[in-house]
C-alpha cells in the first residue's frame, strides 16, 4: 500500500514538475517570440527608412538626367529649325533666279515668235507673188505656143512629134557612129584599158587591208635557215607550197621569210608547219608532207575545238557538228580588219541582251547573233551573197526558222518575217560600227554620204534627199508641183551621171527618184 502511494505521488509530483516547466517555457517562448518581432518592425522601419532615402536621391538624379536631356534635345531641335530655315532661304533664293530668268526667257521667246510671224508674213507674200509671176509666165508660154502654131502651121503635139522622131533619127545615127568608132578604138586600146580598169580597181579596194589580211610574218633565229627552207635547187619550197597552197616569199628581209595566201587556215597550216620543220630541222620534200598533213589534222581539231568553246561559253546547245566548225573557221577570218569570231560573239551577247528586254527567246537571239555571218567561211568558194548562203546552211542543218530568217535577212536580202531579224540587223551594225570596230575612216564615210545628199539638193525641185545602205543607194523624194514623170526620169539619170563624174566611191550607187502625189480627204 505504502509503495502504491510513493509511485503515485511520484507520478503527481512528475506531473506538477512538467506543468511547471511547460509554464515557465511558454513564458519564457512568448518574451523571445516578442523581442523578434519587435526587432523585426525596427529592422523593416530602417529598411524603409533607406529605401525612402534612396528612392529621393535616385528621383533627384532622374530630374537631373531629364533635365539634360531636355537641354540636349531643344539645342538639337533649334539646330534643325536654323538648318531648316537656311535651307528654306536657299530655296526661296533659287525660286526667285528661276522666276527671272523664266520671265527673261518668256520675253526672249515673244520677241522670236514676233520675228517668226514678221518672217512667215514676209514668206507668205514672197510665194504669193512667185505664184502670180508662175501663172504670168504659164500665160505668156501659151500665148507664145499658140503664135509657133500659127506661124508654122502646126499644132504643139503635131510640132512635138516630129521634133522627137527627129530626134530619135539622129540620135540613132550618132549612136550607131559613136559604137562603131568606140569599138575601134576599144579593140586598139584593150590591153591598156584593161591594165588601168584592173589598177584602178585595186586602188579604190585598198591595198592596206589585203596586205594585212593576206600576209603572214614568219621569223626566224638565223638566215641560215632560208638555205634550208629553199632546198636544193628549190626543193623543200617548191614542195611545201604545193602541199599548202600558200606562196612563200623569200626576200632580203632579215631573220624572216613571207607567207601570202587569201586563206587564212592554210596560211596558219604553213606557219605551223614550216614552225615544226624549223624546229625538228629535218627538211626535205617526205618530210614536209608528212608534217603538213599532221597540221592540217591538228588545225581541224582546233577549229572544232574553238567552235565547241565558243558555243558552250555562250550557252547554246544541239547545234549541227558542221555549223561548230563554220564558227570555229571565223577565228581565221576577219573583216575591215575586225576577227570575225570576236565579231560574231559581240553580236550574239548584243542579241542576247536585247532579246532579254524585249521579252524574246534568248537562246534563240543568242544563236541567230552567233551564226549570221557564217556564210562568210565556206568551204568552196561562191558567188551566193554570205547572208543567203548561211541562211541556205542553217536550213541544211535543221535550225529553226526564225534562226534563218534573220540570219538570211541580216543585210535586207530578203524579208523580215520574225522579231529576231531586225534585232540581229541592229546589233551587226552596232558591233561593226563601234569606234575601233573596223578600219573604216568614220569621217571620210559620213563625208561621203553627205556629199551624195547634197550632190541631189544641187537639182530644181529636191524637197528630201537620204543616202541609205551605207551609201550605196539614194532616195531622192521630189515636188510632184514642180517635177513631172519624165523629168523625173531624167532627174534620176542626170544625177547618176554627176555622181559618177564628181565622186569616188567603191562599187554602186543606185539613184532612186520618187514622185508622189496624194489627194486626201475625210468622211465626216
Amino acid at each position: 500500500m505504502d509503495t502504491i502511494s510513493l509511485i503515485l505521488g511520484a507520478v503527481i509530483g512528475v506531473g506538477i514538475g512538467g506543468a511547471i516547466a511547460w509554464l515557465v517555457l511558454k513564458k519564457i517562448q512568448e518574451k523571445y517570440a516578442s523581442k523578434i518581432v519587435l526587432d523585426a518592425q525596427n529592422e523593416s522601419k530602417n529598411i524603409l527608412k533607406q529605401a525612402n532615402i534612396e528612392a529621393e536621391n535616385i528621383k533627384k538624379e532622374k530630374i537631373y538626367q531629364a533635365k539634360e536631356k531636355f537641354l540636349e534635345l531643344k539645342a538639337e531641335h533649334e539646330k534643325v529649325i536654323l538648318g531648316k530655315e537656311k535651307k528654306i532661304t536657299e530655296t526661296e533664293k533659287r525660286i526667285r533666279d528661276k522666276e527671272s530668268q523664266v520671265s527673261n526667257e518668256l520675253a526672249q521667246n515673244k520677241r522670236l515668235t514676233e520675228e517668226l510671224n514678221t518672217k512667215t508674213e514676209e514668206c507668205e507674200y514672197r510665194i504669193a507673188m512667185l505664184d502670180k509671176k508662175q501663172e504670168e509666165i504659164e500665160k505668156l508660154h501659151k500665148s507664145q505656143v499658140k503664135q509657133l502654131e500659127v506661124i508654122s502651121g502646126l499644132t504643139a503635139e503635131e510640132a512635138k512629134t516630129q521634133l522627137v522622131d527627129s530626134l530619135k533619127n539622129e540620135a540613132k545615127a550618132d549612136a550607131m557612129a559613136y559604137i562603131q568608132t568606140t569599138i575601134e578604138e576599144a579593140k586598139l586600146t584593150a590591153r591598156q584599158e584593161a591594165k588601168k580598169i584592173i589598177i584602178n580597181t585595186i586602188q579604190r579596194i585598198g591595198t592596206e587591208e589585203a596586205i594585212d589580211n593576206c600576209v603572214s610574218v614568219f621569223n626566224l633565229e638565223s638566215d641560215d635557215i632560208k638555205g634550208r627552207i629553199i632546198g636544193r635547187e628549190g626543193r623543200n619550197i617548191r614542195a611545201l607550197e604545193a602541199a599548202t597552197g600558200v606562196e612563200i616569199i623569200v626576200d632580203d628581209t632579215p631573220e624572216a621569210i613571207i607567207l601570202s595566201c587569201f586563206d587564212s587556215v592554210r596560211r596558219e597550216i604553213a606557219r605551223l608547219s614550216l614552225h615544226k620543220l624549223v624546229t625538228d630541222g629535218r627538211i626535205h620534200p617526205a618530210r614536209i608532207e608528212e608534217v603538213v598533213e599532221k597540221t592540217t589534222k591538228q588545225i581541224e581539231e582546233e577549229i572544232v575545238e574553238i567552235g565547241k568553246r565558243t558555243i558552250i561559253d555562250l550557252g547554246i546547245h544541239g547545234l549541227h557538228p558542221e555549223l561548230v566548225k563554220a564558227v570555229g573557221r571565223m577565228k581565221y577570218r576577219s573583216s575591215y580588219g575586225q576577227n570575225l569570231l570576236q565579231h560574231s560573239r559581240e553580236v550574239a551577247r548584243l542579241c542576247g541582251m536585247m532579246a532579254a528586254e524585249l521579252g524574246l527567246n534568248v537562246k534563240l537571239a543568242k544563236r541567230a547573233g552567233l551564226l549570221h555571218d557564217i556564210g562568210k567561211v565556206p568551204e568552196v568558194d561562191t558567188e551566193m551573197p554570205h547572208a543567203l548562203l548561211g541562211m541556205e546552211w542553217a536550213q541544211k542543218y535543221g535550225e529553226k526558222p526564225e534562226v534563218c530568217n534573220a540570219i538570211g535577212a541580216h543585210h535586207d536580202e530578203i524579208e523580215m518575217t520574225s522579231l529576231l531579224a531586225p534585232i540581229v540587223q541592229v546589233c551587226d551594225a552596232i558591233s561593226g560600227a563601234r569606234p575601233g570596230a573596223r578600219r573604216q575612216v568614220l569621217d571620210s564615210y559620213i563625208q561621203r554620204l553627205k556629199d551624195l545628199e547634197d550632190t541631189a539638193f544641187s537639182f530644181q525641185g529636191v524637197k528630201k534627199a537620204y543616202a541609205i545602205q551605207a551609201g550605196r543607194e539614194l532616195r531622192v523624194i521630189v515636188e510632184s508641183e514642180k517635177v513631172t514623170d519624165d523629168k523625173a526620169a531624167e532627174l534620176s539619170f542626170n544625177l547618176s551621171q554627176k555622181i559618177q563624174t564628181d565622186m569616188t566611191y567603191p562599187g554602186q550607187v543606185k539613184v532612186t527618184v520618187i514622185r508622189e502625189t496624194r489627194a486626201v480627204n475625210i468622211a465626216k
